[in-house]
């Protein structure tokens, strides 16, 4: 089993290696130094044996009676033991070797190495082992013009007595680095600190603990490496809580909008969905399913699904100048989507279904209303118009003048109620924000109306039964509560006949609000028109006869006031109080 060293220890195995590699490259050194100054010392020694020599041969006429012999007189007096002489004529025959007897059978010396060398220089010198003795030598040789003197001596320069030699040396380099690692373990051991902290720190976040604010660094240059680390560290924390808090906060508004939205990577594999995208995909789907990517498979999003592809399919590197959007309508049944699919920098893409049914619808609605104030317009316009044209292209009697200028007051009185019903609907609908709210007796609202249309309950002979507390009040508009009471009053009036009576009560109340009946005896409508009676110039009789002289809109404008009031109406048929009509005001 490996054991794991520590910071410390692989220093100072790491500083140990290189010492001893660099005391072997010392020792390596000094013993090239120590050879090459024993064969200086050498060379000087054979020298002077050369010159010593040579002056012998002379001396003693040795060339002259060619009595080689007697150089071993000299030889066996010489200062240094064991060193080997011989004479070699310049022909390279050897007239004499002190070490070998029968030298006369010795072969040709003139191409040896220090022989050569000594004709071409001052003298000749060579390391090799001799093929006569067989022992290693190192030759030194001299010419003299008659004969060649080399004297030789037997090289054992070895490693172990340079060792020997060197002892000193060798315990002087191992004190050297007992003292420098002693040095060292000083010197590392505020370094090693710092670099054990800063590892305790990075365990201690890898396995999940939270930051230790007590570890604290030297001050020195690994101090400050760390306290940076550490204020890095701390940034990113705060940065991670941000980018959650903020994570949530989309998802939050994610999952708020009415949109459906989606993210995808390039390889179409889904990133984040809302629930209301699953929502719509299953109302867009003929199949339920949980899964965003399934919206790459419905037939009806094909052109959706195509642009992808084709986006997708473009050389890597592309970058478009913008954002590339597609855009496609869907009706499912009575629904209606916006599906948009906008592309990024990085090919992943978002994938918005928008259901828009509510705004097709109002869309319809506007369309149908804008005609049918464009028809409610015509018939009144047209018949002022008539009547003034023939009181402009004839000469009436006066009686007849007043008959048609009464019928065109009456229809342009009709078209200007008609101009402020309509305005008074887009108000409530558009701009309700632009109605004051305040405390409001209801009862002092009803008998205001009720004295505002005394002449027409009188000629209609219409009986009244109020049963309405002093002390209900609402927050409200005044104007809009008088308007909700006039138009109910007015219906009853235009469509429920004579000697017919109107209860209005409240039959019940809660903490947020009061509830009322307001019915009619006069009143019989089918059922099937009792859900559309508040739609605008909804007519029960099927045609625009104007016999009633109404808008089409009061009952519209009571529901959508009833409405920004916070409360409900319906309409039911009794068969003992006629066409009641039940709705709720918040207190």
């Amino acid at each position: 089993m490996l054991v794991k060293l520590n910071f410390r220890q692989r220093l100072f195995i790491s500083f140990s290696v290189i010492f001893i590699i660099f005391t072997i490259l010392v020792l390596v050194f000094q013993f090239q130094r120590e050879k090459g100054f024993k064969k200086s010392q050498l060379e000087s020694q054979l020298d002077q044996i050369t010159v010593l020599t040579h002056n012998y041969i002379r001396s003693n006429a040795i060339l002259e009676e060619a009595d080689f012999g007697k150089i071993d007189s000299l030889v066996g007096i010489l200062p240094v033991q064991n060193i080997r002489v011989t004479v070699i004529n310049p022909e390279g025959v050897v007239l004499y070797d002190s070490e070998v007897a029968d030298y006369k059978g010795m072969e040709n010396h003139l191409q040896r190495p220090e022989v050569r060398g000594s004709v071409a220089s001052e003298f000749g010198a060579n390391i090799r082992e001799s093929s006569t003795t067989g022992s290693s030598y190192y030759y030194y040789a001299r010419f003299y013009s008659d004969y060649f003197i080399r004297t030789a001596a037997l090289y054992d320069i070895r490693v172990i007595d340079f060792l020997h030699v060197e002892k000193l040396f060798i315990i002087y380099l191992l004190s050297l680095f007992l003292f420098i690692s002693l040095l060292l373990m000083i010197m590392t051991r505020r370094f090693s600190a710092t670099i054990t902290r800063l590892k305790d720190f990075a365990i201690r976040l890898r396995s999940g603990k939270t930051y230790d604010s007590s570890i604290k660094f030297p001050d020195d240059e690994l101090g400050d490496i760390g306290n940076q680390i550490t204020s890095i560290y701390k940034e990113l924390l705060n940065a991670k809580e941000e980018i959650l808090v903020e994570k949530d906060k989309l998802f939050s508004h994610l999952n708020a909008l009415n949109e459906g939205v989606a993210f995808f990577t390039p390889e179409k594999k889904r990133v984040l969905t809302n629930n209301q995208f699953i929502q719509n995909l299953n109302l867009i789907s003929d199949t339920s399913t949980i899964s965003a990517e399934k919206i790459f498979k419905i037939a009806a999003l094909e052109p959706i699904v195509r642009f992808i592809d084709q986006q997708l399919e473009k050389p890597a590197g592309y970058q478009p100048s913008d954002h590339p959007i597609a855009e496609v309508g869907l009706q499912r049944e009575n629904r209606y989507f916006n599906v948009k699919c906008v592309f990024f920098q990085d090919n992943s893409f978002e994938i918005v279904i928008t259901d828009t049914t509510k705004l097709e619808k109002r869309r319809l609605i506007k369309q149908q209303m804008t005609s049918n104030i464009s028809h409610e317009l015509k018939t009144p316009v047209a018949t002022v118009m008539g009547y003034l044209e023939t009181l402009q292209q004839n000469e009436l009697e006066a009686e007849k003048q007043k008959y048609f200028i009464e019928k065109a007051h009456a229809q342009a009185k009709r078209l200007s109620d008609l101009i402020e019903d309509i305005s008074t609907l887009n108000k409530i609908e558009e701009a309700n924000d632009q109605y004051a709210f305040e405390p409001v007796k209801i009862k002092r609202i009803a008998l205001e109306v009720i004295e505002n249309m005394q002449q027409k309950l009188d000629t209609n002979r219409v009986g009244l039964h109020i049963d309405l507390p002093g002390k209900m009040v609402v927050n409200g508009n005044q104007s809009l509560l008088f308007s909700i009471f006039y138009n109910l009053f007015d219906n009853v009036i235009k469509y429920g006949g004579k000697d017919i009576d109107i209860n209005l009560t409240s039959y019940l109340e809660d903490d947020k609000f009061f509830y009322f009946s307001f019915s009619n005896t006069g009143s019989e409508i089918d059922e099937k028109h009792l859900s559309r009676i508040f739609e605008r110039f909804y007519r029960i009789d099927g045609g625009r006869s104007r016999k009633t002289g109404g808008t089409g809109l009061g009952l519209a404008i009571v529901k959508n006031a009833i409405m920004l009031h916070g409360g409900t109406i319906s309409a039911r048929q009794d068969t003992e109080k006629g066409l009641e009509f039940l709705f709720s005001l918040r207190k």
